[in-house]
């Protein structure tokens, strides 16, 4: 029953996970600026993210997810803003060579922004309420061990899915050069702007 419950978990972690957002320009960017490692570490802080919002739903947290819920105005304005700041700075941001290493502190910072950027999306907890009670998976909610094995499920699912885009990203890596670069930079983050900005324009219609 567990494997079941894994299995499942996989699915959704990679499903949610595939589309292509704000997440997924990053670690487009920063695999062709910084390699496949830092592109890959920057999809395992959204994995991480992932599975702490799968974990609300598999263990049927239903008080943390009301929650979450009621504060989805500050979570919408810190996670557009914060996107709003990502934008500007991945805009703005010089191509280092191509051929540099990531640095332990550029790894640790490439996690934990994706990670906070992930948890204060408030579509991610809906989705995976959605998705749960979609597929009947609240027999979850009291077997421990079903939930436990869906959580991980979808950290995997969705470190996959990261896996194979810095995977595929960091193959035409090399072709890359860095005037090349400077304009992936400003690609990147003008669309990471419009995000934030459709982000906090979400704000508005709270309002009305």
């Amino acid at each position: 029953m567990s494997g079941s419950f894994f299995l499942q978990g996989m699915i959704i972690g990679f499903s949610i996970a595939a589309p292509m957002g704000p997440i997924g320009i990053l670690c487009i960017r920063r695999t062709l600026a910084e390699g496949r490692l830092t592109g890959f570490v920057s999809g395992l802080g959204a994995a991480s993210a992932d599975a702490v919002y799968g974990s609300i739903a598999a263990f049927g947290l239903t008080a943390v997810s009301a929650f979450l819920v009621t504060q989805i105005l500050w979570l919408r304005l810190i996670g557009g803003i914060f996107l709003f700041y990502l934008g500007i700075q991945t805009f703005r941001a010089k191509p280092a060579s191509l051929a540099a290493e990531a640095r332990g502190g550029g790894l640790t910072s490439a996690f934990l922004s994706t990670f906070f950027l992930t948890l204060t999306n408030p579509i991610t907890i809906l989705s995976f309420a959605a998705i749960f009670a979609g597929l009947g998976l609240g027999q979850t909610r009291g077997n421990l061990g079903g939930a436990a094995a869906m959580v991980a499920g979808v950290f995997l699912g969705s470190a996959a899915w990261w896996l194979t885009l810095s995977a595929l990203v960091g193959a035409f890596r090399e072709r890359i050069n860095e005037k090349t670069l400077v304009w992936v930079n400003r690609i990147a983050g003008a669309i990471i702007l419009v995000f934030g900005l459709v982000a906090l324009q979400g704000l508005i219609s709270l309002f009305r």
